[in-house]
């Protein structure tokens, strides 16, 4: 079983009781490529997300992490993952980037990034908190990270959010609509964050609703629509010549202008 992939899903289904959100899904995140989800509210993006991290049981498919793939017991609505130390064992290697923040308020900012390194994975707390220093000095807030997490900006919390996750060392980033909360200047700051680690080539899968930055940070562009994958393929292909037209209809509604084509 070839492991050059970092996160592969094969015909995944999700329903919440009789709303069928995913109908059969395939994606693949090769070890060091950006893969971008895109596509309209209620698609299934941020479902199939929270699928990859095992945050949602799914009803039918394989989820497979660096080639092995999630065990299950139950079958449908009932499925769920068989092995729990698995489970945590994927999503400690799978850092996921929230819309919001979900920054720890009593904490600061070096402690929210140290929190779960020295109490999940039980590194030494001195080697974590060097780490989180360069991680916050990485995303350009090395200066407040002894500041509580009510004194930044939105943007500046986001990027906290994301050096928290560098820290777990993981194999693989998933962010979902890490800019969507933020007012357009903030937005920026954690667009360069994010197109930087994209540029280290680091494994990403991102769900956004910010066409340019899937352009310019991905790989390969996965639209979904209404719980398939309607078209994907590279960005330039995708942004440059829409084979859907339901692909076409939904960048000229979404898409800035100086971006298209």
């Amino acid at each position: 079983m070839s492991t050059s992939n970092v996160i592969e899903i094969r015909d995944l289904h999700k329903s919440y009781g009789a709303l069928e959100v995913l109908k059969g899904v395939d994606i693949t995140a090769p070890r060091g490529h950006v893969v971008a989800l895109i596509g309209s509210s209620g698609s299934g993006k941020s479902t199939l997300l929270r699928c990859c991290n095992l945050l949602e049981d799914s009803q039918q498919g394989e989820v497979l992490f660096e080639g092995e793939p999630v065990r299950w017991t139950g079958t449908g609505q009932a499925r769920r993952p068989a092995d729990r130390a698995q489970v945590t064992r994927i999503r400690t290697n799978l850092s996921m980037v929230f819309q919001q923040f979900n920054l720890w308020a009593h904490l600061t900012v070096l402690q929210n990034v140290m929190e779960a390194p020295v109490h999940v994975l039980g590194r030494p707390k001195a080697e974590v908190e060097a780490a989180a220093r360069k991680y916050l000095d990485r995303v350009g807030i090395g200066d407040k990270a002894d500041a509580w997490p009510a004194q930044l900006s939105g943007g500046q919390q986001q990027r906290a959010a994301i050096a928290r996750a560098l820290c777990m060392e993981p194999k693989a980033m998933l962010f979902d609509e890490p800019t969507s909360a933020l007012d357009p200047e903030l937005e920026q700051e954690v667009v360069r964050v994010i197109k930087s680690l994209a540029d280290e080539g680091r494994t990403m899968v991102l769900v956004t609703h910010d066409m340019k930055m899937a352009a310019d940070c991905a790989d390969h562009v996965i639209f979904l629509h209404k719980g398939l994958i309607e078209e994907e393929g590279p960005p330039e292909q995708l942004f440059g010549q829409p084979r859907s037209e339901r692909l076409r209809q939904f960048l000229s509604a979404t898409m800035p202008k100086d971006a298209a084509g």
